[in-house]
């Protein structure tokens, strides 16, 4: 199979390019450089018209959006490695709700927050109120996961897999953007031991 990643550092690509590491799935690695607007070529806009990152492109199809590709190598690579539910797996519906949730319930409450407070954005779009409702929000959905994770060890049980990664990127990407998890003891201890995965120590180096 003939696999072509494109990304960029500080990005979305961050978390594919931990689940390849994760997973060693061989592949070709072509760098966007987003500031000198690579991702705006024509060429490139014939693969993804969104005009972002991250890219894959299987088999000379295109895929992109960072979850659907990160479940798809899952889904193609993740199970006969034990790492993730087999199609026919009651916990195969949970890792596709949890993954879901990081990036559409957690995902929106994240991005209010950062158009409410982030130096990125013009001060007269910044908003006190929405930041604080936001961070209020945030708070909730973390003790949802934390309360999950007092029960089991990792987020599908006893032992790691993609759906932690993919969840604890997220939820890393969140502690960077200002919201703490400090007051969710479970989800911190659970945080700790999957971000201290090799995979997720410099993906995109």
């Amino acid at each position: 199979m003939s696999i072509t990643f494109y990304a960029a550092p500080q990005s979305s690509s961050s978390p594919v390019a931990c689940v390849l590491s994760e997973l060693g799935v061989p592949h070709e690695r072509v760098h966007v450089n987003l500031a000198a607007g690579d991702q705006r070529k024509p060429e490139y806009l014939a693969l993804n018209p969104n005009g972002k990152v991250p890219l894959l492109v299987v088999n000379g199809t295109p895929m992109f959006e960072a979850l659907a590709i990160m479940q798809w190598l899952a889904d193609r690579y993740g199970v006969e490695k034990g790492l993730w539910p087999a199609a026919d797996a009651p916990a195969r519906l949970e890792a596709l709700s949890w993954t879901t949730w990081a990036y559409v319930s957690f995902g929106y409450g994240l991005s209010r927050l950062l158009y409410a407070t982030s130096d990125r954005l013009p001060k007269e779009m910044h908003n006190e109120a929405v930041a604080q409702a936001s961070q209020a929000e945030l708070q909730g959905l973390l003790g949802l996961l934390d309360a999950r994770l007092g029960q089991r060890p990792y987020l599908l049980g006893s032992a790691f897999s993609l759906a932690d990664l993919i969840l604890g990127s997220v939820v890393r990407y969140g502690t960077f953007c200002g919201v703490p998890v400090d007051g969710h003891a479970h989800l911190r201890r659970w945080l700790e031991l999957v971000t201290s995965r090799p995979s997720m120590q410099n993906p995109l180096a």
